[in-house]
């Protein structure tokens, strides 16, 4: 199915439904000609001598589904006594018994998924691999398995559990990077457990933590095999003062190629590409690992593989659907915003209810996705004062851009060991991430695209467990959703009552009255500025051709008076509401906030209106006399100024933002870093049922 992909640049994942270019006979004769000229040998060629335009060799490698077609599986994943698909029986292969015995004594592993039998066989034999793989599917181990191998063969030492002792930060053996501090973290965590009965060194780099404290763990322990994030290998490489150096780098991965490139890491790693050995250099094995193989992974995977010595795998077979297409999706019709939260509740409850009734059915695992850090804040708030995440209630943890990287680690692997549980997320967790056990994927607003969707609903039903996927929109948002995600399988559900019901009308009956009051009680324990900040980022959201401004200040308006009970929706102030287009929209409310807990504010003083660097009359300041929700521009350390929470450095801050120039932004505008801008990913997308009734 993916094989369509590598003759149209893959610019969907699995479009293998899409029409296929036709090549002449004359071309695909040609090509299964060259596939048998490269087919990758057992021991590795030498990379001396002259090579004729190696580059123009690799592309129809890539590009041609005939040539691909000529791949044996069987010689991809077998030895001569046949197909080697269980973990003990990797010492058939050689494999030392040190990993041998860490994966199925310490680790508990016996069978293999078929990607790893597809990927980790031919790997062993010393190739480059440029492997076409879907998240979810066990292919960390894939190429970690041939990475310890390596290692442990050409520096039989390592063996030794002693020799950690002489391991250095400044001869790194293997890089593995990744395009997420959590995936690189998740990568890291499972290469420690395999390192178990050897001396390899395994350290984890990544953004978001104090680069000072990981470096001097390197140096004091030292380095054999680096888990990274681009940015921060990047800079890692780069510093002569940090004693981090790769002189003699034996194997190269990138995992979630696509993805990396997607988000803008391309410049990133071809500095690090030249802050490496090349290949003529030091001889190294290259594994590429990627759902997609889009044109911009061709011409990355020319500049690392060798091209007489490597293999493509394609793990996905033309007839295995995507997990989108698998697990059952329903989308649920809400009155209204202030629905959401009561609709949460009565998805988990039920799925907690028919756990406890049905021992076959799994413990009730969620995550939970929003489109924004300021909606996540105040969701966890709220759901942490309800019963249901209150005493006797689930855990309830989030991960956002705003929390430390500890944080968000710490996070995630609470969840990821958890039997039940709910973890609110924006989308850092979208894609690569691996909870075992999520029953419910939970999508609530819009999700600013379809690949977004898809990878969302991909945390479920991984590895051939069951899952499910729920959509909650607002009536409004119908109609947007219907063109934003047409051709997937979501279904239209009416089974909630929390969904339907009207609030205007009063409360509503039965169970469905229960959690209304639960949400309400919670609100109340609420701070109003965190829905002040969940209204300021929901009205930045990406809007569309069925969906306008004016719909969105009417259901946040409703969300705050007849949900949350105020008198008086919260404010934009007048430059802000310039900036956005919201001027003239019906239901804006420009002026500023008040608070009864905020003190009397005089001029002059850092935090208050006053000074230049401050919120209020400063030649760079906010608008409007300080107002207490002055937009920032450029400077100031003011409440709400420069890099207070709506200007420059704050939360919308760019141009498109409500102050600032450029800045990093949840909302982004052009400048800034968004928690969901972007391209997002090009993974799956094939066609689907999005019913006419949706």
């Amino acid at each position: 199915m993916f094989r369509s992909s590598l003759q149209r640049h893959a610019r969907v994942g699995n479009a293998a439904r899409l029409q296929i270019s036709t090549f002449s006979s004359l071309r695909a004769v040609r090509f299964q000609s060259l596939e048998r000229q490269l087919q990758p040998v057992k021991s590795r060629v030498s990379l001396a001598g002259p090579r004729s335009n190696p580059l123009a060799a690799l592309a129809p490698r890539f590009y041609s589904a005939e040539a691909a077609a000529q791949q044996e599986p069987d010689e991809a994943r077998s030895t001569s006594s046949g197909p080697i698909t269980r973990f003990a029986d990797l010492s058939q292969l050689d494999v030392h018994p040190n990993l041998v015995q860490a994966l199925t004594q310490g680790m508990k592993y016996e069978t293999m998924t078929e990607v790893q039998s597809m990927t980790i066989n031919p790997a062993l034999q010393g190739v480059d691999l440029v492997a076409q793989a879907k998240t979810g599917t066990g292919k960390t181990l894939a190429f970690l398995v041939p990475v310890f191998q390596r290692l442990l063969m050409e520096i039989p030492e390592l063996a030794d559990p002693r020799s950690r002792r002489r391991a250095s930060a400044d001869d790194v053996k293997a890089i593995i990077m990744s395009p997420t501090r959590e995936l690189a973290e998740q990568i890291g965590v499972e290469a420690k457990k395999l390192a178990r009965d050897t001396g390899i060194m395994v350290q984890t780099a990544v953004g978001g933590t104090r680069k000072r404290e990981s470096l001097m763990q390197m140096q004091r322990q030292g380095c054999h095999i680096l888990v990274a994030t681009p940015g921060r290998l990047q800079d890692l490489l780069s510093d002569p003062h940090a004693g981090v150096a790769a002189p003699n780098l034996k194997a190269f991965v990138l995992d979630e190629a696509d993805r990396m490139l997607d988000v803008g890491f391309s410049d990133a790693i071809r500095d690090i590409l030249d802050l490496v050995p090349s290949v003529q250099e030091v001889d190294r094995q290259t594994l590429l690992f990627s759902a997609t193989i889009p044109k911009d992974v061709v011409h990355l995977a020319k500049s690392l593989v060798k091209v007489d010595n490597f293999k493509f795998v394609q793990t996905i077979r033309a007839d295995d659907a995507p997990t989108h297409e698998k697990i059952p999706q329903h989308v649920a019709a809400c009155n209204g915003y202030e629905n959401w939260f009561p609709a949460i509740l009565e998805i988990a409850d039920k799925a907690i209810q028919r756990s406890k009734s049905d021992p076959s059915a799994a413990p009730f695992k969620a995550l939970v996705f929003f489109s924004n850090t300021a909606t996540v804040e105040f969701a966890n708030d709220v759901f942490r004062a309800t019963s249901l995440g209150g005493r006797g209630g689930i855990p309830i943890f989030d991960i956002h851009s705003k929390l430390s990287q500890g944080t968000r680690t710490r996070s995630a692997e609470s969840f990821r060991r958890a039997q039940t549980g709910i973890l609110l997320s924006s989308d850092v967790t979208a894609r690569g991430m691996d909870f075992p056990g999520v029953t419910h994927v939970i999508q609530v607003g819009l999700p600013p695209d379809r690949d977004q969707y898809i990878h969302r609903v991909g945390r479920t039903g991984r590895a051939g467990a069951d899952g499910e996927g729920w959509l909650l929109l607002a009536n409004e948002e119908i109609p947007e959703a219907r063109f934003r995600l047409a051709g997937l399988p979501i279904k239209p559900n009416h089974g909630l009552e929390t969904a339907k019901h009207d609030l205007t009308e009063g409360k509503p009956s039965g169970q469905a009255e229960q959690y209304f009051s639960d949400i309400e009680r919670a609100y109340q324990r609420t701070n109003p500025r965190d829905f002040d900040a969940v209204y300021s980022a929901l009205i930045g959201q990406k809007l569309g051709r069925k969906l306008h401004a004016e719909d969105i200040i009417g259901l946040l308006n409703n969300w705050c008076t007849v949900g949350l009970g105020r008198a008086q929706v919260p404010a934009i102030s007048a430059k802000s509401a310039h900036n956005r287009g919201l001027s003239r929209v019906p239901g804006i409310r420009i002026g500023n906030n008040t608070y009864d807990d905020e003190p009397e504010r005089g001029f002059g003083s850092r935090g208050g209106g006053g000074s230049q660097r401050g919120g209020g009359f400063g030649n760079r300041s906010g608008d409007r006399f300080g107002d207490q929700f002055s937009s920032g521009g450029r400077g100031g350390r003011g409440d709400f100024g420069g890099r207070g929470d709506f200007g420059g450095r704050g939360d919308f801050g760019g141009r498109g933002g409500s102050g600032g120039r450029s800045g990093r932004s949840d909302f982004g505008g052009r400048g800034g870093r968004s928690d969901f801008g972007g391209r997002g990913g090009r993974d799956f997308g094939g066609r689907g049922s999005f019913e006419s009734s949706f």
